[in-house]
């Protein structure tokens, strides 16, 4: 059976927390996956039969706070995660920042067709990765500045050094960091700032792979999808954190939970 997979979210004032959280439970229980709850909005991402997850999109969007959530959808041949949980959170993507408060503003955005004219055009412009070191040597966009933050609660503290001279066009896998990361940059003087709409994973439904290099790596067992959004059997060092492909999956360098090809690169290297 080909299982469904959606990912979504929405910024919006949210109460009753407990008592959402019961309904979401009651009606999503043939799903796995994880949803989060927090009074400024709902984080999803679940995974199941086709006819599991349109039913609960459906029900979701008939109460009207939701209605207008907009999911990415991939395929895979089995479920990428084994339990169903809906968590009550004090932030759905934690920065610990009340400033980038996307519930009451939304930066401006950039979209995927855009996004690679400036590309093609070599427009200058920074950049900017905002995800966590270990999900960029994944693969990300050709010219990217990568941070080289471990959480994204680091990111203020390092896009301190990001320059102002120039626009900035930031993008995460599927939007929810740019929202608080481009408010943040707002807030401390830049005046031009983008998010790149729907993240490398509206990006790779829109227009595939062009300017990407390498795979997008997303929270569940697939580990990571390639520009076709179809998983590759890619795994993650569980000492690096770093990629290790099916070819370096059969190299005497990789012992799983011992090490990897990168691993006995870097302790040569030492």
């Amino acid at each position: 059976m080909q299982i469904l997979n959606i990912a979504g979210y929405k910024f919006i004032e949210l109460n009753n927390l407990e008592s959402l959280r019961t309904s979401l439970l009651e009606h999503c229980c043939a799903l796995k996956g994880t949803i989060l709850l927090s009074h400024e909005g709902i984080n999803i991402s679940l995974a199941g039969s086709a006819d599991a997850v349109c039913a609960f999109q459906a029900r979701l969007k008939s109460d009207a706070r939701f209605k207008d959530i907009r999911f990415h959808q991939s395929v895979s041949s089995a479920i990428p995660f084994k339990h169903l949980k809906v968590k009550i959170k004090k932030e759905i993507i934690t920065l610990r920042q009340p400033e980038a408060d996307p519930r009451a503003l939304r930066a401006p955005v950039i979209t995927p067709a855009e996004f690679r004219q400036w590309m093609d055009e070599n427009r200058d412009f920074t950049l900017l990765d905002t995800r966590n070191d270990y999900e960029i040597r994944f693969g990300t966009f050709t010219g990217a500045v990568d941070l080289g933050i471990a959480d994204f609660s680091e990111f203020p503290s390092a896009a301190a050094s990001i320059g102002r001279n120039k626009p900035v066009v930031m993008f995460c896998t599927g939007g929810i960091r740019c929202e608080k990361a481009a408010l943040h940059l707002l807030s401390q003087g830049y005046q031009e700032v983008y998010q790149l709409e729907g993240g490398i994973l509206g990006y790779f439904k829109q227009i595939g792979g062009a300017h990407y290099e390498g795979e997008c790596f997303v929270f569940d067992e697939r580990i990571s999808v390639n520009s076709c959004l179809q998983h590759t059997g890619t795994l993650q060092c569980q000492v690096c954190q770093g990629p290790v492909t099916r070819e370096q999956q059969i190299l005497p360098g990789y012992i799983p939970d011992i090490s990897c090809p990168s691993c006995t690169r870097a302790s040569q290297r030492t």
